[in-house]
Order: structure tokens, then sequence, then C-alpha cells
């Protein structure tokens, strides 16, 4: 499989080198060049597949025989050891819980994929050492430290913005030690991304470091999410309605896989794109002009992101028609206050806890399914609630219990180096 730069199709790559380097040399995402279907026998033969033997079949064509067969499975294998679960909710409405790994996010399966491929190029090419280098908004950073702990080979530098983050999150990112760095930044996540970006440009860092990014830009970290989509549909195929998935969008790496999975054939109709206050794409779809914008910030922080990167991915898929694209994608957006009565309404009316990302899916699906009730709509819960204790237990007026799992980790001790300027991120990285 080829892939090829959205800035210029002429730059091709294969998948290795799309994985070390994270980015095109003019520094565009890579899309693959095909996106294979999938045979009719899969999906009616899917209730005697495996996680694993599901996940195989539908990323092997992107990866062929660069990852031989029994090292790709056993990458599988280790990414979802997991449950996948899709819990009822309300009548039409369930959810689909991605908080069941080791970080407590959806990016546990990403990270831990692109952890295992990029392990095996590092041993097999001898690449040396290579630094991941990447943003976080939230989840993203403790998933990436957790999934890269201990690879022989590779560095890993996160960048944080200074007091936007749950301190949960912040745990998660700068308490492992080893081969983990947490760069604290007095700024945005845009500012992260912004400074990661330039990084990637900078040649002296070039030269002293062998530079790729954990960030949904790179390939091995944006397609495995293709994996939990199918494995909620075995879940919910023998439903007569028509479907629809509700996802919470930031960087749009997420829903742009499960759109990926659609095209190779589940039989998904719809999608949506649920905003916070971040809402340049809820903005697109209702004007055709795209407008990013600098990110506010909400208890939904995840989502805090005014220029999505992965959008244009999305854009490819439907060849960049506007039509195409509004036919199967629609987007709302919400802000905090109705966030909060969300959490709380559906902890009342259905006993069941919500984090803020997720509620703002479940929002943005209960305004889809108001004028589509044909539909049986799925959102994703992406994080623990915990996550997000004082948000949550706030808007429920209860106390969640706190996983042993995340009492462990929250009594060491913070280590993060403070950093505001770009100047500051090289001087780091040049040392």
């Amino acid at each position: 499989m080829k892939y090829f730069s959205l800035n210029n199709r002429e730059n091709t790559s294969n998948f290795e080198n799309a994985v070390v380097k994270g980015l095109a040399p003019d520094k565009g995402l890579y899309f693959p060049e095909e996106i294979p279907g999938l045979p009719k026998e899969f999906f009616d033969n899917i209730d005697d597949l495996s996680r694993s033997e599901i996940a195989f079949e539908v990323i092997k064509e992107y990866i062929q025989d660069e990852i031989p067969g029994k090292d790709l499975k056993k990458i599988i294998e280790q990414t979802l050891d997991f449950d996948f679960p899709v819990v009822p909710v309300e009548k039409n409405i369930g959810v689909l819980e991605l908080f069941h790994g080791p970080t407590l996010a959806f990016k546990d399966v990403g990270a831990r994929f692109m952890a295992g491929c990029l392990g095996y190029f590092i041993k097999k090419g001898n690449l040396g050492n290579v630094t991941v280098l990447v943003a976080t908004s939230g989840d993203t950073g403790g998933a990436v430290a957790n999934g890269f702990l201990g690879v022989d080979g590779i560095d890993v530098v996160i960048l944080y913005p200074k007091g936007k983050v749950s301190e949960i999150q912040e745990k998660q990112l700068t308490t492992l030690g080893q081969n983990i760095t947490a760069l604290e930044v007095n700024g945005t996540f845009d500012d992260c991304q912004d400074m990661v970006k330039q990084a990637f440009l900078d040649e002296k860092i070039q030269k002293k470091r062998r530079l790729t990014s954990a960030n949904s830009i790179n390939v091995a970290r944006w397609l495995p999410q293709m994996f939990y989509y199918f494995l909620a549909w075995k879940q919910l195929k023998d439903k007569k309605e028509e479907l629809v998935f509700s996802v919470p969008s930031g960087n749009f790496g997420n829903i742009c896989a499960g759109l990926m999975a659609r095209e190779m054939g589940l039989p998904v109709k719809h999608f949506v794109a649920a905003n916070n206050e971040n809402n340049v794409v809820t903005r697109y779809l209702k004007t055709e002009k795209y407008e990013p914008k600098p990110s506010v910030h909400t208890i939904s922080n995840a989502m805090d992101i005014g220029n999505p990167s992965n959008f244009v991915r999305v854009l490819e898929i439907f060849q960049n028609e506007f039509k195409n694209l509004k036919e199967v994608l629609s987007s709302y957006s919400f802000n905090d206050e109705e966030t909060r009565k969300a959490i709380k309404e559906v902890y009342q009316k259905h006993n069941y806890v919500m984090d803020p990302h997720g509620a703002v899916g479940y929002l943005g699906l209960r305004e889809f399914l108001k004028e589509n009730p044909q539909y049986y709509g799925v959102f994703l819960e992406t994080a623990h609630p915990v996550k997000f204790l004082e948000t949550v237990e706030t808007s429920i007026e209860q106390k969640i219990e706190i996983p042993d799992s995340v009492k462990s980790f929250m009594k060491k001790e913070k280590k993060s180096e403070e950093i505001s300027t770009y100047e500051d991120l090289k001087a780091y990285l040049l040392q």
C-alpha cells in the first residue's frame, strides 16, 4: 500500500516510512492511495471472528507485507486486550464505551498499535533512537506515554497546556519517568501543536534527532481507530434501524477513522461530529466556509482545538465535494452549561454516568435523532468519567468510585519541565 501527501500527491511513501516520519516531506498528512473494500463474507461471518481477527482483516491491506502476518497479529492482540462494549442507555440510544484500556481513554488503541508498529520497524531496520514528539489536549499524552513506556529505541516528549488538562490526565503523562518526558506549556493546545509542527520543520533538530509524531496525524495512530466501529457493529448488526455514530470531535482523527470504516463497507449510514464551543466544522457544514479560530477552553478539554488537523483527511474521503460530505456527516456544537446539564439528566433518568466528551457526543446524537427518529444511535464515551472528577461529581451531585489503577498513580510525584516558547522546546531537543 502506498500513501500520498495531501499537500502534493506526487510525494508518496510506504507504510513504514509514513509511520517513522509521521508527516510527508512537504509536511502534508499521509493518506492511503486506495481504500480497500471488505468482502461480503467478512460481514456475514463476523460472529465467528475474535476482536483480533476482525482487526487483522480490517488493517492488513494498509500494511501488506511490511509487517509479517504473525507479527501484525501479535501487535493487534496486545492492542486489543480489553473490552469494547455497547451499553443501552435509552430506547434508541446506546453508548460505545472506549475507556476500558490502561489509561481509561479511547486513544489507548491508536497509541498501543503505533508503539507496536514503530517498535517493530526500529528493531528491523536498526534505526537508532527515535523521538516521538506529541502535543496533547488531554488523553493523547497519557495513552502515548503508556503505549511507548519502556519501548527500546524510543524517547517520548509530550507537550501539554498548563492548567488546561484534568489532574488525572496530567498525572498519567507526568509520573511514568523512564523514556517519557512531559513539557508543560504556558499556552493553549494549539500553541503546543504549533510548536510540534515547527520542530518538524527545523533542520537543526532534524540533524540531532529522528522525529516522529504520535498524534492522530500519524497513520499508525489514526487507522486502527477503525477497529472499534467494526467491533461495535458486530454487537448491533441485528438492529432493524439504520445506524448512526455520534463522535465527540476535536482533531477529527476518530470520526475520520469511522468514515474510513464506512468506505470499506461497514454498514453505517451516517455520522455526527459533536463539537464543544470549538466548532469550526459545525460552522463549515452550515456555511461551506472553513475558518479556523483560536481554541477556547472548555470542560471537554480534549476537544479544545481550533484547527483540527485531520479534517483534511475527511474532505479527501469525499473528494473535497461538500455535497457528498453533507449526505454522510452532520455536526452540532454545545457549550459547557448544556454539557453539564446533559451529564446530570442522563444520570438522573438512566443511571448512566458520562464524561464531558461523551456528553457532547450524546447531545449531538439527540439533536440528530430529533429530525431522524428512524435511526438507532450510538455515541462514543471516549474517556472514563473519573478522568474529569470535579466536573462530573458537581454535575451529578454524587461521588463516583475511583478505580484502583487511578488511585495508584495519583499518589506518584509529578515530574515536568515548564516551557513558554518554541525556542524553549528547541533548546530542550538540542541538549
